[in-house]
């Protein structure tokens, strides 16, 4: 059987089908006919292979209580073997509905009711809401844009935050979100060192890890031993395989003294299985999703190549961060000499598109907008001709 779902220019309606990206800009506050590019979700079909397997397994009929078999683990090991060299074991994996509860589930097994959380803004936004949410203080080290255009970390603040702070916990987005770095090898190791000096818990979201462009993703435990003993690495299909929806997630967790305590939270949250679905999609994308994977990813590149040379010749005065990883564009329009909120007014009033306001990711977003290019590149050449009229 032959890999059915390579067409990716092909425009698919999902308007009326309970989508999250499409079925809700009024009850969020937006106009009711805006383009989404916002949530990070793609608007592909995913692997057929997937498609049938849960095809088949909704034709039982039965949707009782469901575990992982041996299968299941199998293949997610073998595609973490095979896509960034980390052999990994079948105690470590801790399956939860997503990563954002398996952040709020560190956040409750690491620390106590008004501990600082250190994370790196501008970041991926769940991680602020679920540090105050649980009644803990939100300290950022927030990355440095310099000339180049590209991100980097302030590795003396770092440091400082953690001893001032006392930080016992930190959420690493790698690759990361929104300013699509892949860190390097050396910027990692940097991170991790201090990390074991000062006995800090690294939870590494590396959720978007199949979306490395650049050069290679580096899984953060797998660096070094002693960053083993201090890691939560969280990752899924979903990005990948486009399975949000399915709501799972696979938590490497090498330490066990590590692992109890965040064990212990799941059961507190009465979390116990996750819906056979969820298991079903991921055992079968990582199984046979390979060509799939393929040809997405090449369609991606070509969709981030094709933003970035738009911005760059039709859109003056917008500067976009070099792609190094994830199919998010994070684009700048502090130099158009629009404040933050006439570029929110223009992008969502005028050019009536739905993305994400760089200010949700923290202070340091303020003037950007986040794009999601995981579409057919019909829909996305549209979304950019409607900023190029309204800027």
């Amino acid at each position: 059987m032959a890999e059915r779902n390579l067409d990716f220019d092909s425009v698919i309606d999902r308007r009326g089908t309970k989508s999250l990206k499409y079925d809700f800009a009024k009850r969020r506050g937006m106009p009711e006919d805006a383009l989404p590019l916002w949530v990070a979700d793609m608007d592909f079909k995913t692997s057929s292979y997937v498609e049938d397997a849960l095809v088949e397994q909704a034709r039982h009929g039965i949707f009782g209580y469901s575990e992982a078999l041996e299968p299941y683990f199998a293949s997610v090991s073998a595609w973490m073997k095979k896509r960034h060299g980390w052999d990994v074991r079948e105690e470590w994996l801790v399956k939860t509905p997503g990563v954002v509860f398996a952040l709020a589930m560190a956040v409750k097994a690491y620390t106590e009711p008004g501990d600082g959380v250190l994370i790196q803004s501008p970041v991926y936004y769940p991680f602020s809401e679920v540090i105050e949410d649980n009644g803990r203080k939100v300290v950022s080290n927030t990355l440095r844009l310099e000339e180049d255009g590209r991100y980097r970390i302030d590795f003396d603040d770092f440091e400082e935050k953690i001893v001032r702070e006392k930080i016992r916990l930190f959420f690493l987005c790698s690759p990361h979100n929104p300013v699509g770095r892949v860190w390097t090898r050396e910027e990692l190791t940097r991170l991790g060192d201090i990390c074991v000096k000062h006995h800090v818990i690294v939870v590494s979201d590396e959720i978007h890890q199949d979306f490395a462009w650049k050069r290679k993703h580096h899984v953060f435990a797998g660096l070094k031993k002693e960053y083993e003993d201090i890691s939560v690495v969280c990752t899924s299909p979903s990005k990948t395989f486009n399975l949000a929806g399915m709501l799972m997630s696979n938590i490497f967790i090498p330490n066990r003294r590590l692992r109890g305590p965040f064990r212990r939270e799941l059961n507190a949250a009465g979390t116990s299985q996750l819906g056979v679905m969820g298991l079903v999609a991921c055992e079968a994308a990582y199984g046979k999703g390979e060509e799939w994977y393929q040809a997405m990813r090449s369609y991606v590149a070509g969709n981030l190549a094709f933003t970035q040379t738009y911005v760059e010749e039709q859109l003056p005065g917008v500067r976009m961060a070099e792609p190094e990883g994830t199919y998010l564009a994070w684009l700048d329009f502090r130099r158009t000499g629009l404040s933050a909120e006439e570029l929110e007014e223009r992008i969502v009033q005028k050019a009536k598109l739905w993305l994400d306001s760089g200010k949700i990711f923290g202070e340091s977003g303020r003037g950007f907008q986040r794009i999601n290019v995981a579409c057919p590149r019909s829909v996305l050449s549209e979304a950019l001709e409607r900023i190029r009229a309204v800027i």
